[in-house]
């Protein structure tokens, strides 16, 4: 019984995690755009998307990386045989990503908090879907616990990065032609 609970707190802490990385990615879409905009903008703007930013990152997405990793080693006490699996290997692989991604956030994170974009809004628009992509990747590998099942889903992460670049191209000319309108 002990180990269903374990393992419902790490998909809890696995799915608050992601809703951080989502939301910080655009938070820091946002604080681009406004150090982009004239001064007397950027003093009310800055100011107010920084403290947004450190709230979610810091009481939100940091304790939900930390308590993910707590309670996926927590399960994985539980069914270590699955350590020999190719499919759980490969997971873990992807988990590996994940966390790089987060440290790469926590550089972006520390970057904007000091007023320093090395990103363009674009670019990050780009980072956030890197997210859905490992989301995509993990939850079908521990679902469909195979990996025949992963050339399939290789193929199907290959569309749908694709399908999300190009509509990522499409919502940045939507947006151009409407600035060039007003």
């Amino acid at each position: 019984m002990a180990f269903e609970y374990i393992k419902a707190l790490h998909i809890i802490f696995v799915t608050t995690w992601f809703a951080g990385l989502f939301y910080i990615v655009r938070l820091f879409i946002y604080q681009t755009e406004a150090l982009e905009k004239p001064e007397e903008e950027r003093r009310i703007l800055a100011p107010q998307l920084n403290l947004m930013a450190n709230r979610l990152w810091y009481i939100i997405t940091w304790p939900s990386a930390i308590l993910t990793l707590i309670f996926g080693f927590w399960v994985f006490y539980f069914r270590w045989g699955y350590i020999q699996s190719g499919f759980m290997q490969a997971k873990l692989g992807f988990v590996l990503v994940l966390y790089i991604y987060h440290f790469i956030c926590h550089k972006i994170y520390k970057d904007l908090q000091e007023g320093k974009t090395k990103w363009s809004s674009t670019q990050l628009r780009m980072w956030n879907e890197v997210a859905t992509v490992l989301l995509f990747a993990i939850v079908f590998l521990i679902v469909l616990k195979s990996l025949i099942s992963i050339v399939w889903g290789i193929g199907g992460l290959l569309i749908l990065s694709i399908t999300m670049m190009l509509g990522i191209k499409w919502y940045k000319k939507v947006r151009e032609k409407n600035q060039s309108k007003n």
